[in-house]
């Protein structure tokens, strides 16, 4: 039954997945901040990733998996926290990498883990139920988003790690 629920969950992450796979068997040419920045639904995350210093790592050569807070999900967070969060970049950065898991996961992939190590170095929760996956709390609203360095789950909360 365990076995039956992954395969119907990473169907559901599959059918809402936000970007076409025309041409999935082409490498993306960009690369994790630029296929964000694109998109268009990210721009207080790569504002973020900029401030923090962390930009340059999601452009570069690794693979990593972001889990990735929308604009409508930073706007769910209190103004004071945003604010003291700008204001304190080593907060900021615990943060933003709270939402970031080395190596490329797939959907497929992330609905077979029970937990997943943060590049923080905190371990982030995921659950599958009736076939909606949660990461950390946060539902995952599309996924596979495919950039040359790695991939994009698309997150409608933003993470704060403990």
């Amino acid at each position: 039954m365990r076995r039956a629920q992954i395969v119907l969950a990473a169907c559901a992450l599959i059918a809402v997945t936000a970007v076409s796979t025309a041409g999935a068997a082409t490498t993306p040419r960009k690369n994790l901040v630029e296929t964000a920045g694109a998109a268009g639904q990210f721009k207080t995350l790569t504002s973020l990733l900029k401030t923090a210093g962390l930009a340059r790592t999601l452009e570069g050569k690794g693979r990593y998996t972001v889990f990735a807070p929308t604009d409508a999900a930073f706007a769910k967070v209190p103004k004071s926290t945003l604010a003291a969060l700008a204001k304190d970049k080593a907060k900021l950065r615990a943060v933003l990498l709270y939402h970031v898991v080395k190596g490329r996961l797939s959907a497929a992939k992330v609905v077979k883990l029970r937990s997943a190590k943060t590049l923080n170095g905190q371990k982030v929760r995921i659950t599958v139920r009736a076939g909606k996956v949660r990461v950390g709390g946060a539902r995952v609203t599309a996924t596979d988003i495919g950039a040359s360095n790695g991939v994009i789950h698309v997150l409608d909360r933003v993470l704060i790690p403990r």
